[in-house]
């Protein structure tokens, strides 16, 4: 349960798999997103039915929020693969700076209120119905983060090959972008 809510293709995993494409503070970048996981997961677990229970417009408000923010990122995505530009100076190597990777990963991590959603209320619900079990649950759950976070970080990097050309980064932009825009629009529509 836990990894089929990680690994699907989001804003955080579609950054650790461009970042360990162009091979840049892929260990940070790892690292960044597996302890975010932790803290979210133990926050589910110890606090999922507390905020459902006094805050029921929370749900409301994190998932508006989620819509926005996922649709935002789904036009920059879109953007970037509808100019070639913009990924060519990606394909050659233009290198990031540590502080604006550190930067771009905590807002795609704790800016995005899909992870909430997932992380903290649907696998905090789940957890509570393994009762005195739960916190196994949570472990398990931690351990699937990690391990999910290091393979696609390090892995990407055999993937190198394919993304040596400029129309395979226009291919991801756009899968990324209609994936976001589809979450964004299944978000809103939840609301609505």
């Amino acid at each position: 349960m836990g990894l089929s809510l990680i690994v699907a293709i989001g804003a955080q995993n579609a950054f650790v798999l461009r970042q360990g494409l162009r091979l840049e503070h892929v260990g940070v970048v790892v690292a960044i997103c597996a302890a975010s996981d932790a803290v979210l997961i133990v926050a589910g677990v110890a606090g999922n039915s507390w905020l459902s229970a006094r805050l029921p417009d929370a749900i409301t408000a994190i998932r508006l929020g989620g819509a926005a923010f996922l649709l935002g990122y789904a036009v920059l995505a879109a953007r970037r693969a509808l100019r070639p530009a913009s990924i060519a100076v990606d394909a050659a190597g233009a290198r990031t700076a540590l502080l604006a990777a550190v930067a771009a990963c905590l807002a795609l991590t704790w800016l995005n209120p899909h992870v909430y959603l997932d992380t903290v209320l649907l696998l905090g619900s789940v957890a509570d119905s393994h009762g005195a079990h739960r916190w196994e649950f949570a472990g398990g759950a931690v351990l699937g983060s990690v391990l999910w976070f290091a393979a696609l970080g390090y892995g990407a990097r055999l993937l190198r090959p394919l993304f040596a050309r400029p129309a395979a980064w226009r291919v991801l932009d756009a899968l990324i972008a209609v994936v976001m825009a589809l979450l964004g629009l299944g978000l809103l529509s939840s609301v609505l």
